[in-house]
């Protein structure tokens, strides 16, 4: 018990901090993408490729259930001593506040944007953000900001359980979830399984083309579902431990899955021919994609327990930073991209320009707009800056003396 209080609530955990740098870095790159491939988006370049669709398919299914992983996790680390109430005022200022502020001044220039040649000026779009009409009718939208909606009523509803499982009482609880969750075989098919269960029953009712993020209560538990998995992953240091050592056995079970989830959405490229009826191939691919969305996950924690757990001078600067990058990166994405794909240039000049320029706007406002001022760090979640006080030295008899 002392070994699992100790790394459950005093070590700090690299591997995650440096998860989550790189699953924003994915984001970056993922919703730059969307500028260029055939999915529908807010904004889109004239001429399109395919090719994007290829490696984002992928990391659709896992790039978000991740960041969900790794926030659970964290929200584990984050209730520390806290009390309920303690821990409810806290999730207030990180989640709520930035989220209002972000509906207000971050999402709206997107919507600009993509309607900008039915306004003459941006203010005169801006009035209609205080109309209250939900997009896609209206102006008034969480867009990328969804995550902290959904985040701030994870963390309260899982309160209970995080209240729980910091207590001794759920000592018998972890040894029997590390009993069933131990093996490849549990931590792979138990999770994977109980997703897959939710979305057979919820999605009927709740189909994709009717997907809503405050209606859509298929989607809602599926991420529910991986931020619960971080919370009891990371709440047991033995299940955590033993994820790390099964990383080679859960590698090949990820690659054995994907090789139905890429044979399917193949086919629908008609890149390959199947033998069956499309409705049938579709439901294969559905049910791949859970599992290669669980298995994609629970890898990449596997190995970057083994990887990535260490330190680094820069990384807390990184993580402090991570979260308003995050809230500012898709509209730095379509106020840049609105401009590049105007020029005449390849698909790949204007991918790698806007990324870029991205990611230097997004630095560059957060170390010269928000890291300095109190009224910013608010506004963005993070705690603020507390001046240090001076102190005047304490001078020994000896020093007074001489």
């Amino acid at each position: 018990m002392t070994t699992e209080r100790l790394l459950s609530t005093h070590e700090r955990r690299h591997d995650l901090d440096w998860l989550r740098l790189i699953a924003i870095v994915i984001l970056l790159f993922f919703h730059t993408g969307m500028w260029f491939n055939h999915w529908g988006w807010h904004v889109k370049n004239n001429e399109l490729s395919y090719s994007f669709q290829y490696w984002m398919i992928w990391s659709h299914y896992f790039r978000m259930p991740l960041l969900l992983f790794i926030s659970g996790a964290g929200t584990y680390m984050a209730l520390g001593k806290r009390t309920p109430g303690e821990f409810r005022k806290e999730r207030f200022r990180k989640l709520f506040i930035p989220l209002v502020f972000g509906m207000f001044v971050i999402v709206p220039p997107q919507i600009y944007f993509e309607h900008i040649k039915e306004y003459s000026n941006y203010w005169e779009f801006y009035k209609t953000v205080f109309n209250f009409v939900p997009y896609p009718k209206g102006s008034f939208s969480w867009h990328h900001l969804w995550f902290i909606f959904y985040l701030l009523l994870y963390s309260l509803i899982a309160l209970p359980l995080l209240t729980f499982l910091r207590s001794p009482r759920s000592e018998k609880f972890k040894q029997k979830l590390f009993s069933v969750l131990a093996s490849p075989a549990g931590i792979l098919f138990v999770p994977s399984l109980a997703m897959l269960i939710s979305q057979v029953i919820l999605r009927p009712f709740f189909p994709e083309e009717t997907h809503d993020l405050v209606k859509d209560w298929a989607y809602f538990i599926f991420y529910f579902s991986f931020f619960i998995m971080g919370v009891l992953s990371y709440s047991s240091a033995k299940l955590w431990s033993t994820i790390g050592l099964n990383r080679k056995s859960l590698l090949v079970a990820l690659l054995t899955t994907l090789i139905p989830f890429y044979g399917t959405y193949f086919h629908f490229r008609g890149l390959i021919i199947l033998p069956w009826n499309n409705e049938a191939i579709g439901h294969v691919f559905d049910v791949a994609a859970i599992f290669v969305s669980w298995f994609t996950v629970i890898t990449i924690i596997a190995y970057s327990q083994h990887y990535l757990n260490r330190p680094h001078p820069w990384l807390k600067y990184f993580n402090e930073g991570l979260y308003p990058f995050y809230i500012l990166h898709q509209t730095v994405i379509i106020a840049i991209g609105y401009y590049i794909v105007q020029l005449p240039w390849n698909i790949a000049a204007k991918y790698w320009t806007i990324s870029f320029l991205t990611l230097i706007s997004c630095v560059a406002f957060y170390l010269l707009i928000i890291r300095p001022f109190n009224v910013m760090r608010f506004l963005f979640g993070l705690k603020p800056k507390v001046k240090k006080k001076f102190q005047e030295p304490v001078l020994s008899q000896r020093h007074i003396e001489t």
